[in-house]
């Protein structure tokens, strides 16, 4: 079995961790509630039984999720300052319209509304090796958009 390596900045390291100490701390008050719950009486015909082992489920599932990224994660070093876009590198774009900013992380951390994109999406895969003064061309479903790479950090 190949072993999947995930590649996160420091800061989606932190984040991580972070929602697994809070999902770590809920496991006493879901486990409060099943019980509470069990002293109700019949558990086949007990919803708030059936509702507490649902959430306690989906708490240990995420948890163990978590888990298993953080133990097979690679934090990406801050790249070299060589003008090429690589991943953890921030770009700023420019063409007709107005100018955009992403910084390119890896697929665990991409969240495109707050400007992480993934290096394995179409516009991460456009950006990367590019440089300063390139031109990278972006296929969306609206069309084919060319933008001027402007800065790269």
């Amino acid at each position: 079995m190949i072993k999947k390596t995930y590649r996160l900045t420091q800061a989606g390291v932190d984040e991580l961790k972070d929602e697994l100490k809070t999902l770590i701390g809920q496991r006493v008050h879901v486990a409060e509630r099943i019980k509470a719950a069990r002293e109700l009486g019949d558990l086949s015909e007990n919803a708030e039984y059936q509702t507490a082992r649902e959430e306690q489920d989906r708490l240990e599932t995420r948890i163990s999720e978590l888990q298993h990224v953080l133990q097979n994660s690679q934090i990406i070093k801050k790249p070299k300052s060589d003008g090429h876009v690589r991943l953890g590198s921030s770009v700023s774009l420019k063409n007709a319209g107005k100018p955009l900013q992403f910084q390119v992380v890896g697929t665990m951390e991409a969240d495109p509304g707050q400007g992480k994109i993934s290096d394995e999406s179409p516009i991460g895969k456009a950006l990367l090796g590019k440089k300063v003064g390139d031109k990278a061309e972006i296929k969306t479903p609206a069309g084919t958009h060319i933008y001027k790479i402007t800065e790269v950090s």
